[in-house]
């Protein structure tokens, strides 16, 4: 790498920030698609193991370089984020969650698209393998996948990449469960991508039992960004025009369609209990999931 003026030229390294907490089942997945195809010099990854009580630590620092591993003592993926970026030193950042899974390719054609006029942040097309799930679950994301919102945001897949510019506006969103979410209205949809090529491997959960534990987590972590954010919220939102589009485009996904609202209007019931009690630590994680 060229040195100009006593300090690295950092323009062609991409930064990768891995939170990372309690996964040493999976995180060694993603480490090995991430090393194995990138070029010499191409990234940093930074795995910041926060509050472990397993191996993630060690899983990472066997990879040697170019993962580097920042271990945080306290449980908190905000703090683990904020510990990771003090380490990048790429022209790009990736932020990317332990337990997806994405190679040195897909994190390429991300930085690619940063590279863009007016380009922010970008974010890869989500793929979501439900073959291992039960059936509500596997209809519950048929109707999901195809909500506006949901094809659009950069939230629910785990990773966002931004440039320079954006990481000083990401560290201004405030210290809520949605990271994802709050990351993802800090962008106008002029300013945001999601880039065609790039993929993330999201892993659902199997269960429905899973699946409502996630989707609660997610409803209270949104209730609690709309009170820090109301107005950027509002158009992460779905309507019920959204719900009723899916419909009439294809009328055999309404028993599908009617899975989904029960799950929903479950998690939203269970979500109220949390927000009265002001509850927006307590991380309802699915554990299901996470099978390596």
């Amino acid at each position: 790498m060229v040195s100009i003026g006593g300090h690295r030229n950092t323009a062609s390294v991409i930064s990768v920030v891995v939170p990372a907490h309690n996964e040493a089942p999976v995180i060694g997945r993603l480490l090995r698609s991430l090393v194995s195809g990138a070029r010499p010099g191409e990234l940093q990854v930074v795995v910041v193991p926060n509050g472990c009580t397993d191996d993630t630590a060690a899983v990472a620092a066997g990879f040697g370089p170019p993962v580097e591993v920042v271990d945080v003592p306290q449980a908190g993926k905000y703090a683990a984020m904020r510990a990771g970026d003090d380490r990048a030193t790429g022209s790009e950042v990736v932020y990317l969650d332990a337990d997806v899974e994405m190679t040195a390719g897909d994190i390429r054609r991300l930085a690619e698209a940063l590279r863009e006029p007016g380009v922010l942040a970008a974010a890869p097309e989500r793929v979501v393998p439900t073959d291992r799930s039960s059936w509500p679950v596997r209809w519950y994301y048929d109707v999901w996948q195809q909500l506006p919102v949901v094809r659009e945001g950069l939230f629910g897949r785990g990773v966002i990449a931004v440039t320079g510019e954006a990481r000083e506006r990401l560290r201004a969103v405030p210290d809520v469960m949605g990271d994802d979410l709050a990351a993802s209205v800090a962008f106008t949809a002029a300013e945001r991508r999601i880039v065609p090529g790039s993929r993330v491997i999201v892993h659902p959960p199997r269960t429905l039992g899973d699946l409502i534990r996630r989707r609660v987590r997610s409803v209270t972590a949104t209730t609690q960004l709309q009170q820090a954010l109301p107005d950027a919220v509002d158009e992460a939102r779905t309507t019920k025009a959204d719900l009723i589009g899916i419909v009439r485009a294809n009328p055999l996904a309404a028993p599908k369609l009617a899975v989904f609202l029960a799950v929903t209007l479950v998690t939203r019931r269970r979500a109220k209990r949390a927000v009265r009690a002001g509850d927006f630590t307590t991380w309802l994680r699915d554990e299901s999931s996470r099978t390596a």
